[in-house]
């Protein structure tokens, strides 16, 4: 009888041991026994999974793909019999890899981590923030924290919060070089824009008589990536920045930054998605996560 579920176990134990002989130990077979199990893998697919050294066992690019996939079955497997012996009813467990942007990682999961963990003790969190857009199944990743409009129509996305863009300032930058009282007053200023969008250099404002849009130069010596580069480019006194509303609120409310030009504000939408690739049946863990993210930033 195929038993393809056992070979990955045995291939997982040994990849995440990196010997044969650890392995063996831990399934209670012999390191030989092991090393079959694994070259009979190897054979079926075709292609080498582990390159064998004199200490340890390396994992090669196929290896790498297979290790991550055979780890999320036998998670899936484990979850469906927990469920059913439990009477429908799972423990959330296991590594949950969460990706987000700087700016949202930084104000909302690093302080609400010890909570969750606290929360589902048999959960393991590994975080990484980074501003650019991943490939969740690439990068092995359960939920990506994206900002802005959902592109990629294979993925299902919750929604965490709805904001929008705000222009701010240092007190200091606007004592020094005084308050735009409206959009055109931009040209005497030092504006912090994006590297990205269609117009980087225009900003979009709204008349607050007719209520009708129009756009703006946005004239600047300095360019950020994100938001989270901006918002620090900005704390420095460099400039104005128009930034997500919810980057920048703990700086309001602590008086580090102020909102400019609030009556031309055209209320841009920046919506902040948990994002995860969708299935029937969505892992306890990964579901535990959003639900507790979503209360939390609601």
């Amino acid at each position: 009888m195929d038993n393809r579920a056992g070979e990955m176990e045995v291939f997982v134990a040994a990849a995440e041991a990196k010997s044969f002989s650890a392995a063996g130990r831990r399934l209670k077979l012999s390191p030989s026994a092991v090393s079959k199990l694994v070259t009979r893998i190897e054979d079926r697919l075709g292609t080498r999974l582990l390159v064998r050294t004199t200490r340890s066992l390396l994992l090669t690019p196929e290896g790498e793909i297979y290790l991550a996939r055979a780890q999320r079955i036998l998670a899936d497997i484990a979850e469906t019999e927990q469920i059913v012996a439990g009477g429908g009813l799972a423990t959330p467990r296991g590594l949950l890899r969460v990706n987000a942007t700087v700016g949202f990682g930084e104000r909302f999961i690093i302080p609400l981590a010890g909570e969750f963990l606290a929360m589902y003790p048999e959960v393991r969190l590994e975080l990484s923030l980074t501003d650019g857009v991943i490939d969740l199944i690439e990068e092995r990743t359960d939920i990506a924290i994206r900002v802005g409009s959902m592109r990629d129509s294979s993925l299902k996305a919750r929604k965490l919060l709805h904001s929008h863009r705000i222009t701010v300032a240092t007190p200091q930058y606007l004592a020094r070089y005084g308050t735009p009282q409206r959009p055109e007053d931009l040209a005497a200023h030092n504006c912090i824009t994006f590297t990205f969008g269609r117009n980087p250099g225009e900003w979009l404002f709204r008349d607050p008589e007719s209520n009708a849009p129009y756009t703006r130069p946005a004239p600047g010596n300095v360019q950020a990536s994100s938001g989270s580069i901006a918002r620090n480019l900005c704390l420095t006194g460099l400039g104005i920045a128009r930034i997500g509303k919810f980057d920048v609120d703990p700086d309001i409310d602590g008086g580090r930054l102020v909102e400019v030009l609030a009556d031309y504000n055209p209320h841009e939408p920046e919506q902040v998605h948990a994002v995860f690739a969708g299935h029937e049946h969505l892992a306890a863990r990964i579901r535990a996560f959003i639900d507790f993210l979503a209360a939390k930033v609601e």
